[in-house]
């Protein structure tokens, strides 16, 4: 069998640091005592030079590895399959299915986004686990719609620094309960932790935890009886941000476990809290609700995703259309 070899230029930014580091900046799967085996073995050079370990690299040169150890930590495959909206070497925009977790956490082991992404990436590759699926950002469990993946070092720290700067552009649909009196507006209450114990809660009342401050933009698309379609533009990045904001004006979404109109809170749902699934990290129960409608849990999609490219820096922007459960609620909405 053909040992991997691969070889990396070191970026501006990593110049300095050790030949261990800056490996293990681009394995992520390789620890970092493995790495050290391997320079030791005397499989790694630098412009084509034996390297000590306690060398340190210059930006510009040739770092080659060859990888006689297989990584350390992979993750399990998951053949669910999500679909691939874009894909090139160093990044996919996936279109995330309502149900599926990013990351595994507690219990959840395997059925989460990042296990999914493995297997995609691992046949790609010659070996398994050379590279790992760099989640830049989240979307909640129930949530569903576009996010972006990372698939090498560069790409994840360019992304995150683009998201963490506000370089980014994002739209949801939303389903709320209720009938909005404005065509738009401008959701402007800090959120913070809600002071229930539960830690997964935010809340933009007067006893919230370290509120900060929180901006979402909102288009009525179309009204129903009893219900609206809005168009949700967040301008900050806080955690349940849309369905806190939405609620907090009265309008809760569709099918929200926890966000109640007007700042209060769902009772725990009694399964999940047997799980443990607050404990754990996980935000939504996977368990169906019960909405009266086909979509059986929150009623938020994410249509619309927009950045520059982590490489090209090239502004690109995606669309996706309304998952089969939203639009068929719609669709029974409009009946009413």
């Amino acid at each position: 069998m053909v040992l991997p070899s691969l070889e990396f230029l070191v970026e501006e930014y990593l110049h300095g640091v050790r030949v261990d580091t800056f490996l293990g900046r681009h394995l992520r799967n390789h620890s970092t005592w493995r790495l050290m085996r391997i320079i030791r073995a005397g499989l790694v050079t630098i412009d084509d030079l034996p390297v000590e370990e306690t060398q340190r690299v210059v930006a510009g040169q040739a770092v080659r590895i060859r990888l006689i150890e297989p990584p350390d930590h992979v993750l399990e495959h998951d053949p669910t399959e999500v679909p691939i909206v874009y894909a090139d070497p160093w990044m996919l925009v996936i279109d995330k299915p309502a149900g599926v977790i990013a990351h595994p956490t507690g219990e959840y082991q395997v059925n989460s986004l990042a296990n999914i992404l493995q297997r995609y990436i691992d046949q790609q590759t010659p070996q398994r686990g050379l590279l790992r699926p760099g989640i830049v950002h989240r979307l909640d469990r129930q949530t569903s719609g576009l996010m972006v993946v990372a698939l090498n070092h560069t790409a994840h720290r360019n992304l995150s620094m683009g998201f963490e700067a506000g370089r980014v552009s994002k739209s949801y649909l939303a389903l709320t309960e209720g009938v909005f009196s404005q065509n738009q507006g401008s959701i402007k209450h800090p959120i913070g932790r809600a002071a229930t114990g539960r830690h997964v809660l935010m809340s933009c009342r007067g006893d919230a935890l370290d509120p900060r401050p929180s901006q979402t933009n909102f288009d009525v698309l179309e009204r129903y009886p009893l219900h609206t379609l809005v168009k949700a533009t967040p301008l900050t990045g806080r955690n349940h941000q849309i369905r806190v904001h939405l609620a907090h004006l009265g309008h809760p979404l569709i099918g929200d476990e926890f966000y109640r109109a007007h700042g209060q809170f769902h009772p725990f749902r009694t399964k999940s809290s047997e799980r443990g699934d607050d404990d754990e990290g996980i935000d939504d129960s996977p368990d169906p609700l019960d909405t009266g409608f086909p979509i059986r849990r929150h009623a938020l999609h994410a249509c619309r995703l927009a950045f520059a490219h982590p490489i090209t820096q090239l502004w690109m922007e995606f669309h996706s259309p309304s998952p089969p459960d939203f639009a068929e609620t719609i669709a029974v909405l409009r009946k009413l």
